[in-house]
């Protein structure tokens, strides 16, 4: 926990034994994590100098000293400083430096895309080879901070199928949106169904199309990857990413249009199934979240009041939008009226 601002795991062992009491000395603190006394000494003076820990005065708040050293006089006992005093600077500092860093990724990533400027505008950018195209796959996933839209079409190639369900998990833990568009006969494998199912279980949205035209990642409408024919490059793997441009905007179109048009995955017992097409209504639980939503309430206060979690609520407003074949809010709340859902 402390390690995050700035503390060594032994630092933090001394740190918190020193919580279990107001005040110890070296020796009984070497006893308490394990270390030599020595180097408890000279972490307890390297945290006294960064004002973490103090000198206790006299006995002050002395514990007995297990070792019956005359309830420790002879010992100089140290007592943690008020964490909400000496902390509070370590984590300024630490903000600070996450602000620089941020600062930083944007200067760099703006440079990069300056001096690409003079191919293709800085539009697109390939990468050739497995390791190459893997690396930018896992970035873009691992990157997104909002949202991954994916197309899945054929046998992986460059990234294999465990190795992408590493990227789909830690997208999924962090709260991204994640849609994905698969085309039939990427669902025939066995193993490809209980995997993909997992990844339904933990919040994936999957819905199944016929076929697709092409594998598509896009991360957070900002950037996507796009394969290339391996005959264009010498038989290797490769790939376009496509940055902030009409081109990126066109595959987002293009990517919400088979979403429209595909066809929602269930999770059963054995495996996945199509969502029956005869559920044309608004469930109780959508029609409370309408109500909200007509009302002006945000979806992020709809959550807190329905006690669901924020991408429960978009995903049931997307669900009514799809009902309702809209393509904005507004059209939802006029075909909501006229369909008498409330």
């Amino acid at each position: 926990m402390l390690q995050a601002l700035g503390l060594g795991p032994d630092e933090e062992a001394i740190y918190t034994a020193l919580l279990s009491g107001p005040a110890a000395s070296p020796e009984a603190l070497a006893r308490r994590t394990g270390l030599a006394e020595a180097e408890s000494l000279s972490i307890l003076h390297d945290l006294t100098e960064r004002g973490l820990v103090a000198v206790a005065t006299g006995t002050e708040n002395a514990a007995p000293d297990p070792a019956g050293r005359e309830d420790g006089l002879r010992l100089t006992r140290y007592r943690l400083t008020p964490p909400s005093v000496a902390l509070a600077p370590l984590l300024v500092e630490r903000r600070n430096a996450l602000h620089q860093a941020e600062t930083a990724f944007s200067l760099l990533t703006e440079q990069y895309r300056s001096s690409t400027a003079a191919t293709a505008g800085g539009v697109v950018e390939v990468v050739v080879g497995v390791e190459q195209v893997a690396h930018r796959f896992h970035q873009l996933q691992t990157g997104a901070q909002r949202e991954l839209l994916v197309f899945l079409v054929g046998t992986p190639t460059a990234v294999p199928r465990e190795n992408a369900d590493a990227s789909e998990r830690s997208a999924l833990d962090r709260g991204i949106d994640f849609r994905v568009v698969a085309a039939k006969s990427y669902l025939d494998s066995h193993d490809v169904v209980r995997d993909v199912r997992e990844a339904v279980l933990a919040g994936l949205e999957l819905r199944m199309a016929d076929s697709l035209p092409l594998k598509m990642v896009v991360s957070d409408r900002e950037r996507a990857m796009v394969p290339l024919n391996t005959e264009d490059s010498g038989g290797e793997p490769s790939a376009v990413v496509v940055h902030r441009s009409g081109l990126l905007t066109a595959l987002v179109h293009l990517f919400e249009r088979e979403w429209s048009h595909a066809r929602p995955m269930y999770t059963t017992t054995t495996g996945m199934r199509e969502e029956p097409a005869v559920d044309q209504e608004p469930t109780e639980e959508e029609i409370e979240v309408l109500a909200l939503m007509l009302t002006g309430t945000s979806d992020r206060r709809a959550a807190s009041q329905l006690g669901l979690s924020l991408r429960t609520v978009e995903r049931r407003i997307r669900r009514l939008m799809d009902l309702a074949g809209a393509e904005s809010r507004l059209q939802l709340g006029w075909h909501a009226a006229r369909a008498g859902w409330l």
